[in-house]
């Protein structure tokens, strides 16, 4: 065994269990490190607690008299719990989290110091805009950019410092986080859905879009996974021959939770209930040292706020107890890789979700409304619904055996498809009062029953209607939710709108009541979306075929879906609802080209580097251990030696066929990267190495991963599947 494995699992062995006491209720716990609500109403005066809520509320703008109470009010709070530091916490397009920390700490004369928070600190800072990525939208001499407080997303406390999410825009405005598209995006979807909503309830003053997200993980031994320069450096293995033992047997899923987790699981779930991220579910995936935890939803914003909060966590929690969390969609060849599945509805401020019958025609003609335009926005829109979970992490994932294939449908069971059927027919124009009773009875009237035995969910397929909601289930892993969501909420709410135009048109034009105008455009929306339904085997060849045949796309890389995001249609689209200029749209496609460009490129080089400088030297050194003992044998046998070393010869054989193969494919391999490094056009650059570089990466692994079966175990260098997904 080499040195470094073998001291990656001596350390591993010397790990000590960490002892989670779990001596406080959580809904105690829950929010205390939260300047929410409650805590507003204790620190605050009522004017500025009246001003927050407002903001929150109504989207109102907080002035700076306000302003400057709430800052003083957070200070105070946080200092009674020894912060120190405050940060306006926010999301760049990097994918991750971004934070700049400051003390509350200024000098003043005579040599003295105060502590200050102000509110033009709370409101607004200026971090360098051009050192995160920005897509062409400021030059390398142009730094500026500002953070601004987002009143929607509460503060919260993370160790020492005051976190304030916070909006990030150019000093020209564009947005260059993944946060004020978002909200625009929501301020969209509330917008169109009230509107719709009046059809059924006057008093509908709001309509929230809510999110839970169910994170996936794989939780390995830190020790293990710091031995492996491929996880250290691109976050998934690019070599390792599958264990004999995976997950054939399925008794890892929902299996009992190794204990060593376990604690971890408590740990950070005591973290989340202290900032207020309403963690409930917990379990064993699929794969093997694979787990899952699932919050109770939210609203949108605040969910993917905590999400992205979360994932920072989990590393933090999983270092404290010798662990390491991967978070990649597909870091183990063989086993299943990891989403992130997104799990949408709308509710209105009376408390109704709007993807859910309730006990009347109305209230089930309004569910069938969104429902119906839900499908109908998926189906107008599904080249920019997968360019939304396009990276080259989830490349890896969608498609294979346990993910959504590429090919975007919609699942929505067989006793909502007789539903709709029966839609289908309503007459167009004004209904008899047969055909109304009908309808009520019959059709309408039966949903709530309908629903009861429909619960059931297809896990091949990427938009899933699972009883009251829309389940996105072909977001990866380690992607920030804002990016689905803005796609999602902003194409659901332009077909709200339109569907608000074609029905005001009828009645107006052709005297239609209300509900008759309604079922005559929900009719033809059935009519028009048929192609986006499918209830079948969503991983065969038999759907690419049929898919094909209805027109649907099967964008399988993320250079060619990327494509969708910068559509005339899109651009147009992001335009007319007001969430995304084009100049916004179009340095957002170029940043995540490029992104995906850097990753193939990084991991083409990573793999070269083990390639031959771990594996290939290792599997010489072997060789050479053979080939003395060989010899030897020649000198004991002589003649018949060939006889007795036949084996030895026979590997030493394809060692040697192995290795030249490595050579060569890496040789090409890097001959490929060159020629794709001085593209400048950065579409045909991310082309280049998915077409042309990457290929490479499977070649070179399979002769990789059959030397590592040839060689002496003793020898090899990288720590092996076997160990790193059965080590608890």
């Amino acid at each position: 065994m080499s040195v470094i494995r073998f001291q990656a699992l001596a350390q591993s062995a010397k790990r000590k269990p960490v002892d989670v006491i779990e001596d406080t209720k959580r809904s105690i716990l829950f929010g205390e490190n939260v300047f929410n609500g409650n805590t507003m109403r204790q620190y605050l005066t009522k004017d500025a607690y009246k001003g927050v809520m407002s903001a929150i509320e109504h989207g109102t703008k907080i002035d700076r008299k306000i302003a400057d109470q709430v800052s003083s009010s957070m200070k105070e709070w946080a200092m009674s719990k020894g912060v120190t530091h405050y940060t306006h916490w926010f999301q760049p397009l990097t994918g991750g989290t971004a934070e700049k920390h400051d003390a509350f700490f200024e000098t003043i004369e005579g040599g003295m110091a105060i502590e200050k928070f102000g509110g033009d600190q709370l409101v607004q800072q200026e971090p360098d805009a051009s050192s995160f990525p920005n897509g062409g939208i400021r030059n390398t001499f142009e730094a500026r950019g500002y953070t601004a407080w987002d009143p929607t997303s509460p503060a919260f406390i993370y160790g020492t410092t005051l976190s304030i999410p916070t909006i990030f825009v150019a000093y020209t405005g564009e947005a260059l986080d993944y946060k004020t598209p978002l909200l625009r995006a929501l301020t969209a979807i509330d917008e169109a859905s009230t509107a719709v909503c009046k059809y059924f309830d006057k008093n509908v003053k709001k309509v929230t879009a809510s999110l839970g997200w169910e994170q996936e993980y794989f939780l390995i031994d830190k020790s293990l996974a710091n031995s492996r320069p491929d996880i250290t450096l691109t976050g998934r293995t690019l070599l390792g021959h599958s264990p004999a033992k995976g997950q054939q047997l399925d008794d890892h899923y929902f299996g009992s939770i190794p204990s060593r987790a376990l604690n971890y699981m408590r740990d950070l779930e005591t973290e989340c209930m202290l900032v207020g991220i309403p963690v409930k579910t917990r379990h064993n995936e699929v794969a093997p040292n694979q787990f899952e935890l699932a919050p109770i939803y939210e609203e949108c914003n605040l969910a993917v706020d905590h999400n992205s909060l979360l994932m920072d966590m989990m590393g933090k929690v999983a270092s404290r107890h010798n662990l390491k969390v991967l978070l990649h969609e597909k870091p183990f060849a063989g086993v299943n890789g990891s989403g992130k599945h997104n799990n949408w509805s709308l509710s209105t401020d009376s408390g109704i979700n709007l993807l859910s019958p309730g006990k009347t025609p109305m209230s089930n003609l309004q569910f069938l409304t969104f429902f119906i335009n839900t499908i109908k926005a998926v189906y107008e829109n599904e080249e920019l619904v997968r360019a939304a979970v396009a990276s080259a992490n989830n490349d890896h994932r969608l498609g294979a055996n346990e993910a959504p294939p590429a090919i975007i449908s919609v699942f929505i069971g067989e006793q909502l498809t007789k539903v709709l059927e029966e839609l289908e027919g309503v007459t167009n124009g004004k209904l008899s009062p047969e055909e109304k009773t009908d309808l009520k009875l019959n059709v309408v009237g039966k949903i709530p029953d309908v629903l009861l035995d429909n619960t059931d969910r297809n896990r091949t397929s990427p938009f899933a209607f699972t009883g009251n909601k829309f389940e996105f289930r072909a977001v990866g892993s380690f992607a920030n939710c804002a990016n689905p969501m803005t796609v999602l909420n902003t194409i659901v709410a332009k077909q709200l709108k339109d569907f608000k135009v074609e029905v005001d048109k009828l009645i107006v034009a052709k005297d239609l009541k209300k509900d008759e105008a309604i079922f005559n455009v929900l009719r033809e929306y059935i009519k028009a979306t048929k192609n986006i339904l499918f209830e079948g085997n969503g991983y065969g060849e038999a759907w690419e075929k049929e898919a094909k045949k209805r027109g649907l796309s099967n964008n399988k890389t993320t250079p060619k879906a990327l494509k969708a995001k910068v559509s005339k249609k899109t651009i147009a689209l992001y335009e007319e609802m007001n969430v995304m200029s084009k100049v916004e749209t179009e340095a957002r496609y170029e940043i995540e080209v490029e992104d995906y460009t850097m990753r193939i490129q990084i991991e083409s080089r990573v793999l070269g580097d083990i390639a031959g400088n771990h594996v290939v030297p290792t599997a010489v050194r072997y060789q050479n251990m053979l080939i003395k003992n060989v010899t030897g044998l020649k000198e004991i046998f002589g003649k018949e030696f060939e006889k007795h070393a036949a084996e030895q010869i026979k590997l030493i054989k394809l060692i040697s066929q192995h290795i030249e193969s490595i050579h060569s494919k890496i040789d090409k391999m890097i001959e490929a990267r060159k020629k794709a490094n001085i593209i400048e056009d950065v579409e045909e650059k991310a082309e280049a190495y998915c077409v042309k570089v990457r290929p490479f990466f499977d070649e070179i692994r399979y002769h990789c991963d059959k030397l590592e079966l040839m060689v002496d175990d003793e020898l090899w260098p990288l720590t092996k599947y076997r160990e790193m997904l059965f080590t608890r």
